[in-house]
């Protein structure tokens, strides 16, 4: 673990007791994330790519192995703000504004009103809804609820943004156009960024780095640190260094499905 290592899982297992016996989530994970990193989880459904998001937020606890999160563990890291959540749905709440939406964790946390109203009108610009503070969710297309979703996450400045498949409802041309939007979020703002993905398109185009797992117990079959620059237009996807980086996740997908 170095000096600017953010999140640190070392010999990680997580086992659920179920009324139809244990089922083993996790097995053996052990992973550094730098500060400033994109790094982006990517396997087959139920391979516990989420529950390991959920474990770094502390909802989830593991059953053995050690999990730190800027030094705290994730319970004491949870309890000091130290991320943002971005669910696979935008969860805002209908009878709420946009803005009123993206104030609520700041309500709760007694930021007073001055502070509120700032803090909504910066991260609503910083995810392209300036503007629209006073729409209701319904008014918004997915795209933009999820992005105001990500403002939420955002209105209380934490250093490490956790994300769990936001785009994965979306069609393909509105997840392009966030993707290049999260790109350049994550340039301005320099947040730690673990990201839960399906697409290896997505997890290609995003990340510093790329964790591939396994069919559950979900294991980490590689751990790819990606040489794309950091500006990345979409047409990078037709290069030869980002298909050569696609075929080594999907190789590294089908050799977790031969070793399970």
């Amino acid at each position: 673990m170095t000096a600017d290592t953010v999140i640190s899982a070392q010999g990680l297992n997580l086992t659920f007791q179920t009324n139809d016996g244990p089922v083993h989530a996790l097995k053996d994970v052990n992973l550094d994330i730098r500060k400033g990193e994109f790094v982006s989880f990517i396997g087959p459904s139920g391979c516990g790519k989420t529950t390991f998001l959920r474990c770094i937020a502390g909802l989830e606890v593991p059953t053995d192995g050690t999990l730190s999160v800027n030094g705290m563990t994730p319970d004491q890291a949870r309890r000091a703000r130290a991320y943002g959540y971005v669910f696979q749905a935008a969860g805002l709440y209908p009878w709420r504004t946009i803005g009123g939406n993206v104030k609520l964790p700041l309500e709760i946390m007694g930021f007073s009103k001055s502070e509120q109203a700032e803090r909504v009108a910066r991260v609503l610009a910083l995810v392209d809804l300036a503007g629209f503070e006073k729409k209701f969710p319904w008014q918004l297309s997915g795209g933009m609820q999820q992005r105001a979703s990500i403002a939420r996450a955002l209105a209380f400045d934490a250093d490490i943004l956790l994300m769990d498949e936001p785009f994965g409802a979306l069609d393909e041309i509105v997840r392009d156009h966030l993707n290049e939007q999260l790109l350049a979020l994550w340039a301005r703002t320099e947040k730690t960024i673990g990201f839960v993905t399906h697409s290896i398109p997505e997890a290609v185009y995003l990340s510093t780095k790329i964790v591939v797992m396994s069919p559950r117990p979900g294991r980490i079959t590689d751990v790819i640190d990606s040489p794309l620059p950091k500006e990345r237009p979409l047409d990078i996807r037709d290069s030869k260094e980002f298909i050569d980086i696609a075929h080594r996740v999907r190789e590294g997908l089908r050799a977790g499905h031969v070793d399970d």
